[in-house]
């Protein structure tokens, strides 16, 4: 279960790098991968996402969207990671 969080996360990415963003998958010794999300542009506009259970959730324990539309995550998370000036 954890290589498909995995996997959707590593979806992810590509779709954020897609948006601009600067993302990459972080491996931990403990604990889940995760998704670290910056604002190039505005580099303390960042996010942490994981992905469990199929779903993608906020760094706050807040569902965000189904893992199987990651297009869809990565609209929210640069919707919310969008400078002002953008």
């Amino acid at each position: 279960m954890e290589e498909d969080d995995f996997q959707r996360l590593e979806l992810l990415v590509s779709e954020l790098d897609s948006r601009g963003l600067l993302a990459r998958v972080v491996r931990t010794q403990s604990g889940r991968p995760f998704v670290r999300v910056i604002n190039p542009n505005a580099t303390s506009l960042a996010e942490n996402v994981v992905c469990r259970a199929a779903d993608y959730w906020w760094s706050w324990g807040e569902r965000m969207h189904r893992a199987d539309d990651p297009a869809g995550a990565a609209r929210k998370v640069a919707r919310v990671l969008a400078a002002v000036s953008e």
